[in-house]
C-alpha cells in the first residue's frame, strides 16, 4: 500500500506527529502540526496544517494551481482516540481562482459545512441503521439534531443518484406516523422489494409526486406496467390520471381484510346478545385451514346458537375458495357474482357483509386482475413491519421529514458510498 508520505520523509519528522499522519491518511500539502492531549478532559486536539507556499484547486470549476487568498479556522469531530473524544483542528485557505474569485478550499477528510469528519459521520450512520438516532447520540456525545442533519444529508445523496429506469410493478400503501389520521404514503418496487418513494398523506396527489420523483430518477409513467395498492378511491384516482397505461390489482390482503372487519363488526354486534362469544374473535376470522380442532368445535357450537353469525361465517368460508380458483379471470368473474347474489338476498342481519359486497363491485376490474397479474402488497407489508419496528425502537418521530428519512434508510437499500 503507498504511503501517503515517503519513508525518508517521515523520518525526519516528530515521531508522533507521522503516527498520526499516516493514522488520518494525510497527502500533502497537508500534515500534522501538533497536537494537545487532556486526558482529564478526556480531549485529543490535532492541529492540521498545509505546506508553506502551497496551491490548491478551485472547490468550484476544478482549477487546479490556485494560491492561497486568506485561511478560516476549523474544528471537526473525530473518532475517539480509545476513550478519549477526538478533534481536528486546521486554518482552511481560501484560494483565489482567476474565474471564480476567491473560494473556502475542500478539505479531504471533511464534507463541506460539516463539524464532523466523513469516518465520524460513517460510523454514527452505521450506527443509525441499527438503533434510534437519539441513542446513537448518547453513545457519541452529541446531540440528536446534528445526527439527523448528517443522515438527511447521506440520505438525499444517495437517492439523488437512484436509477428508476427499470421500474415496472409498483406497490402502494400507507403507514401510520402518529395515532390518528396522520399517514405516509410508500411506493415500493415489486421486483426489487425496496422503497422508491415515501410522501406525507393519502390522497392522490401522493401518486402524482410519485410520478414527479419517478421521472426525476430516470423512469417514464408509461413503463410502469402494474400497480397493486388497497381499494383507496384516491389511489386508484391517481394513477388513473397520472398512469394510463398501467392495469391495477386489489391487494389480496386488503380484500381479505375487509372481509375480516365485517365479519369482526358483526361479532361485536351478537356478543351483546350473547356474551358466550366473547374469546372467540380470533377464531372468526382466521383462516378455516389453520383452525385447531378445539377452535373448529367450538366455532360449530357458536354457529348453532348464533344464526346470523353462523350465516356471515358460512359466506366467508364460501370466499375462502375464491383465491383458490383455477380457471382465470372469467371463473373468478363468475364466482364472484354469484357471492354477492347470495349476501344480498340473504334474510339474516348481516349488513356489513352486504356492504363488504357493494364495495367488491365498486373495486371489480381491479379485483379480478388479481387472477392475471398475481402481484399483492406482500413485500410492502413486510417493509411496513420494518419501518414500524423502528419507529417503536425511537418512540416516535418529531416530524414527517425524519420518519420518512428513516423509511428510506431502512427500506430503500440505498447505496451511501461512506468511507471505511
Amino acid at each position: 500500500m503507498a504511503l501517503p508520505y515517503d519513508p525518508e520523509t517521515l523520518l525526519h519528522r516528530d515521531p508522533i506527529q507521522a503516527l498520526f499522519d499516516l493514522a488520518l491518511n494525510l497527502t500533502p500539502p497537508w500534515k500534522v502540526a501538533g497536537f494537545r492531549f487532556d486526558p482529564d478532559g478526556k480531549r485529543l486536539d490535532i492541529d492540521l496544517d498545509f505546506e508553506r507556499g502551497a496551491r490548491f484547486a478551485c472547490p468550484e470549476c476544478g482549477a487546479e494551481g490556485c494560491p492561497v487568498h486568506d485561511t478560516e479556522q476549523k474544528e471537526w469531530r473525530h473518532l475517539n482516540f480509545f476513550q478519549h473524544e477526538a478533534y481536528l483542528h486546521a486554518r482552511v485557505p481560501r484560494a483565489r481562482c482567476d474565474g471564480c474569485g476567491v473560494r473556502l478550499v475542500s478539505v479531504p477528510w471533511a464534507r463541506k459545512d460539516s463539524p464532523f469528519t466523513l469516518l465520524f459521520e460513517a460510523l454514527t450512520m452505521a450506527m443509525m441503521r441499527e438503533m434510534p438516532v437519539k441513542a446513537t447520540g448518547k453513545i457519541v456525545g452529541e446531540h440528536d439534531t446534528k445526527l439527523w442533519r448528517v443522515l438527511h444529508h447521506y440520505v438525499d445523496e444517495a437517492r439523488a443518484k437512484e436509477d428508476f429506469s427499470q421500474v415496472r410493478k409498483v406497490g402502494v400503501d400507507e403507514t401510520s406516523h402518529r395515532r390518528g389520521q396522520d399517514y405516509v404514503t410508500l411506493f415500493a418496487d415489486l421486483e426489487r422489494s425496496k422503497v422508491l418513494f415515501a410522501t406525507p398523506g393519502r390522497d392522490h396527489g401522493t401518486v402524482e409526486r410519485f410520478k414527479e420523483d419517478l421521472e426525476a430518477h430516470g423512469g417514464a409513467a408509461g413503463q410502469v406496467a402494474e400497480f397493486t395498492m388497497d381499494m383507496s378511491e384516491a389511489f386508484r384516482t391517481g394513477v388513473e390520471t397520472n398512469f394510463e397505461k398501467a392495469a391495477m390489482t386489489v391487494d389480496r390482503y386488503h380484500v381479505v381484510q375487509l372481509l375480516n372487519q365485517a365479519m369482526d363488526e358483526i361479532r361485536r354486534a351478537e356478543q351483546r346478545r350473547n356474551p358466550d362469544l366473547k374469546g372467540s374473535r380470533y377464531s372468526w376470522l382466521r383462516r378455516s385451514g389453520n383452525l385447531s380442532d378445539g377452535q373448529r368445535r367450538e366455532l360449530d357450537e357458536h354457529r348453532r346458537r348464533c344464526r346470523t353469525m353462523g350465516r356471515a361465517y358460512e359466506l366467508k368460508l364460501e370466499f375462502e375458495e375464491f383465491w383458490d380458483l383455477l380457471g382465470g379471470s372469467d371463473q373468478a368473474d363468475a364466482f364472484l357474482a354469484n357471492w354477492c347474489l347470495r349476501v344480498w338476498e340473504s334474510s339474516m342481519p348481516i349488513e356489513p357483509v352486504k356492504v363488504f359486497a357493494d364495495t367488491l363491485v365498486k373495486n371489480w376490474d381491479r379485483v379480478l386482475h388479481w387472477f392475471e397479474s398475481r402481484i399483492g402488497n406482500g413485500i410492502l407489508e413486510a417493509i411496513n413491519s420494518l419501518v414500524q419496528a423502528a419507529k417503536r425502537r425511537a418512540r416516535g418521530y418529531r416530524s414527517k421529514r425524519n420518519y420518512i428519512a428513516m423509511i428510506y434508510m431502512t427500506a430503500g437499500k440505498l447505496n451511501f458510498a461512506l468511507p471505511t
